[in-house]
């Protein structure tokens, strides 16, 4: 399973749940953009509201998957292309209500939103440095300011939910248990609009929208690709999986901590 999607009222719920972390592979990206496309091409939808079940919304790829099959990564690309195309082209609004970690893909998730809720416990960032890849910066330039981007996109570090609304990035930060309330609130109030009116001003907002954010993706994943086939990506996500640090270059590869920890206590 991969999400659970709901229609009531106008409104329609996708709600990421794809246990330990809602970390997707290739499949579970294609079947997110092919939800996204079909509630998209309902007529019996006018918002949608993408929430997740869980520790936190989105942890992004499977690391595990790629750091088995390293040729899997042209998939990857282009189910996270997709999702992201077929939230931001949904001809309704889709409002996100992100809790917990939005990392990697789930920040390309929420970027790609016309409305982001977060709980007060909620955090984002672009932690791909760390995993031998990059990719969500456009995403993340819906959001934050460009220095802010970078800083995080340069250090992998997420910011909390307090900062990323004194940013302007989220509407409201609210407690864990009224997250998908709020959200639907705005969501319910939206579809008692005109449908019409409506899909034609999510229509107009893209076409003005400054930030060619499919296009500037599609840049940034022939970046993440050339990455990708180099040794210092896949010590990063080999270290990832095992649990370790990454040694680049010259350095030395540092030991596992747990197992040092436990040598020093023997």
């Amino acid at each position: 399973m991969y999400a659970d999607v709901s229609v009531e009222k106008g409104v329609a719920e996708v709600v990421l749940d794809h246990p330990p972390v809602n970390a997707f592979d290739s499949r579970g990206w294609a079947h997110l953009a092919e939800v996204f496309t079909t509630l998209g091409r309902d007529e019996a939808v006018r918002v949608v509201v993408v929430a997740a079940a869980g520790r936190g919304f989105c942890a992004g790829v499977d690391i595990k998957e790629l750091a088995a099959d390293r040729s899997v990564i042209t998939q990857v690309n282009r189910g996270c292309y997709n999702t992201f195309a077929a939230i931001h082209d949904c001809p309704v609004p889709v409002i996100a209500a992100a809790h917990g970690f939005v990392l990697g893909g789930g920040v390309g998730i929420v970027g790609s939103c016309d409305v982001i809720y977060a709980s007060d416990d909620a955090r984002f960032g672009l932690p791909e440095i760390d995993r031998g890849a990059l990719g969500a910066a456009s995403h993340l330039l819906r959001m934050f300011p460009i220095q802010k981007v970078r800083r995080m996109l340069y250090t992998g570090e997420p910011i909390d939910a307090a900062e990323a609304h004194r940013l302007g990035a989220v509407e409201a930060v609210v407690s864990r248990d009224q997250l998908r309330s709020a959200a639907r609130g705005l969501a319910e109030k939206i579809a008692e609009k005109s449908p019409k009116a409506v899909r034609l001003a999510k229509e107009s907002l893209n076409g003005i929208e400054l930030l060619d954010i499919k296009r500037s993706y599609r840049f940034e994943q022939g970046f993440t690709l050339e990455l990708y086939t180099s040794p210092d990506s896949q010590e990063a996500r080999d270290a990832f999986v095992g649990k370790r640090g990454a040694a680049f270059g010259n350095r030395e590869r540092p030991e596992n901590p747990t197992k040092a920890r436990k040598d020093r206590d023997s």
